[in-house]
């Protein structure tokens, strides 16, 4: 294995897609000795909702299992892909760098970080060679031995009070920072398209009109009121469908003013 990176990288990294997906399948997620099939199906989802699905499995008490398919959700190909080792060493054949998950931090000499910390280092090397998330087991976490085998540790700043979170939490917050760190922050957010600014006009013109006519701005100064409206609308930059809902609301208004009238006259 090779030695830690500098913890000086933090850069971003600019990789196109199909960079990023060769990075992401260098990352392997490490499971030793669990011991709940459902823990293995859950984490699995968890991984496979950030880019993930490279799992290894230690000497799991039970697998494979039903359980960890019904967990596992839409990730059952994950699950069924994963790797089964007989030690820690076969999990951990080609991986250039290891970092070890742990909530406890041990009399043993290593760097300890952040998941926002370690998770760039790791990606720097994904992007050419194996690296590895080394997860223990439930109830004990990783044992000194294994740690051994891990260039530095990983720690989740939790709550100091009550910082258990089970596996699959962890495998879950740790595979986002590892998405983040390989560039895949941005969210696909529909393109707004504004209405044209004739339209928005005639809107206003219609609100002012309706406003007038249910006797809105008998207490009202209409001219400083509408500035202000125009300022709401203006802040939501309304797109043509919105304009066309606020105006069909004023319509009815009007002709529901129009009916009551002429009930109260007949």
């Amino acid at each position: 294995m090779s030695d830690l990176p500098s913890r000086h990288f933090n850069g971003k990294h600019v990789l196109n897609k199909q960079d990023v997906t060769k990075t992401l399948a260098n990352v392997r997620v490490i499971l030793s000795h669990t011991s709940h099939p459902g823990n293995i199906g859950a984490a699995a989802r968890a991984m496979k909702t950030m880019g993930l699905d490279q799992l290894y499995l230690i000497n799991p008490l039970r697998f494979p299992d039903k359980q960890a398919d019904i967990m596992a959700v839409s990730a059952v190909d994950v699950v069924q892909n994963a790797v089964v080792c007989s030690s820690l060493a076969e999990a951990l054949e080609d991986v250039v760098l290891v970092a070890g998950v742990t909530a406890r931090v041990r009399d043993i000499s290593q760097e300890v970080l952040t998941p926002r910390e370690a998770m760039p280092q790791l990606v720097q090397q994904a992007m050419h060679n194996p690296v590895a998330l080394l997860f223990g087991t439930e109830m004990s976490g990783l044992t000194n031995e294994e740690l051994a085998c891990c260039q530095f540790m990983v720690t989740i700043p939790a709550n100091p009070e009550y910082s258990s979170l089970n596996l699959a939490s962890a495998v879950q917050l740790l595979s986002y920072e590892m998405r983040l760190a390989a560039g895949l922050d941005e969210v696909a957010v529909p393109e707004l398209v504004p209405a044209p600014v004739e339209q928005v006009e005639r809107f206003f013109v219609h609100l002012e009109e309706t406003l007038d006519k249910i006797g809105f701005f008998r207490t009202q100064h209409s001219t400083k009121l509408m500035y202000k409206l125009r300022r709401i609308y203006s802040r939501a930059r309304l797109e043509q469908d919105e304009v066309n809902i606020l105006r069909g609301i004023l319509t009815t208004t009007i002709e529901y003013q129009t009916r009551q009238n002429n009930k109260s006259r007949q």
